[in-house]
């Protein structure tokens, strides 16, 4: 089984490869891969101790944050390491002030490559978020003698640990991986149910991340002014489904101010020809009209969502409404904002939970959500009461950071 899993990242690479002609973002992740190995090497010496994240992308990576930074203040020595698969993870981050040493994309899948790679460091502590296995990367550190996690765990019944031929994958991640914490019961019954008992359930960790978000300062310049105490829709890393409800909100209630912060910017332009008389955040200072006389407002910069969730009186969460895979809806439910979205989340329990606390609702097509967004600008007592709820929702969980960080510890 390991000469079809080389033979399948072997694949992987060339694909990559091919596509990167095509695509800039895979480009982007092809082309960083070549530099990794020497910001490594740059960065540590073979007697350095390093913490290891991995983080497929900028979700994972904001589930990951809260207990990499607890590590760092218990082992204030040790130095960081950041991997990342996708560039949308690492473009994001690598930005930003952090309090990693380095910050890369984790090298392809293959021992000779994972071997180098990981030659030149002494990794104390891995851990991985979510469900980015990687083997041979998981086999050689266990090999250094390194402590391995995965946290955030989260197993679902398609996976193909679950088929008859996941059972190599399954023998792989029972002797390389310490421990599991799962999201979830499901996601600790269904791993259980192959054998990976060594686990437990802590709970997602991205309320703990969420629950620092209400603490910090939410002020973005100018926002308060074209707000104007009314009612504001906050609609975040919006694709064409949601862009077509902000549509019919906009239609259908002009009192109502919209801010848009589409899920990449390149939807911009489309968003400026669909709405002329919007205000593009970038030339917010240079409007003709003052700021209150504007309805909608769209978002032409990144890092702003979270923050802009605290001024929503509801959210619309983009990704949901097809396969993309539904955005971060618990940065606008920490807020105590009832959130919309589609029906696709199979991989996002928390959307279940929030609808089952009547903090958010999902749908199924565009035009019935339209409908229930109507109802809750014109239903105070509703929305109020979802208000709560969805804050509640958030308050109520579990310190997750605190169980990993204590089983890591013992």
């Amino acid at each position: 089984m390991s000469f079809l899993y080389n033979i399948f990242v072997s694949l992987l690479i060339f694909g990559m490869k091919v596509f990167s002609l095509f695509n800039d973002k895979t480009k982007k992740g092809v082309e960083g891969r070549k530099e990794s190995l020497q910001k490594v090497k740059s960065a540590f010496s073979t007697s350095d101790k390093v913490i290891w994240m991995h983080a497929a992308s900028l979700g994972e990576y904001e589930q990951g944050s809260p207990v990499l930074e607890q590590l760092k203040e218990r082992f204030p020595t040790h130095k960081i390491l950041i991997t990342f698969f996708s560039p949308s993870g690492y473009e994001n981050v690598v930005k930003k002030k952090n309090i990693a040493d380095v910050i890369c994309y984790l090298s392809f899948d293959k021992k000779s490559i994972v071997k180098e790679f990981v030659s030149h460091f002494t990794v104390e502590l891995f851990f991985t978020v979510k469900y980015d296995y990687w083997y041979h990367l998981l086999k050689e550190l266990k090999n250094k003698g390194a402590k391995t996690y995965v946290i955030s765990a989260l197993f679902y019944e398609r996976q193909s640990f679950f088929t008859s031929y996941g059972k190599w994958f399954v023998k792989q991640l029972q002797n390389n991986v310490d421990w599991f914490f799962h999201q979830t019961e499901m996601s600790f019954a269904l791993a259980k149910s192959v054998g990976l008992t060594k686990s437990s359930v802590t709970g997602d960790t991205r309320f703990d991340r969420v629950k620092q978000l209400r603490n910090r300062n939410n002020h973005i310049d100018f926002i308060s002014d074209f707000v104007d105490g009314k009612q504001t829709v906050v609609f975040g890393s919006s694709w064409k489904s949601e862009e077509i409800i902000l549509n019919e909100i906009f239609a259908a209630n002009p009192y109502a101010k919209l801010i848009v912060a589409p899920h990449d910017l390149k939807r911009v332009n489309g968003l400026k020809e669909m709405f002329p008389d919007a205000v593009l955040y970038s030339e917010i200072q240079s409007v003709e009209k003052p700021l209150e006389q504007y309805q909608m407002l769209i978002i032409d910069s990144i890092g702003l969502l979270s923050k802009l969730y605290s001024y929503a009186d509801i959210a619309v969460v983009g990704g949901g409404f097809h396969d993309a895979g539904l955005h971060n809806i618990l940065e606008a439910a920490t807020f105590g904002v009832p959130v919309i979205f589609g029906n696709h989340y199979r991989k996002n329990p928390e959307a279940d939970e929030l609808i089952l606390a009547d903090g958010g609702r999902s749908f199924e097509k565009e035009g019935i959500a339209t409908d229930f967004i109507l109802f809750l600008l014109n239903n105070n007592e509703t929305l109020q009461s979802m208000s709560e709820n969805a804050e509640k929702f958030v308050s109520n969980k579990p310190n997750s950071t605190e169980l990993i960080i204590r089983k890591m510890l013992s």
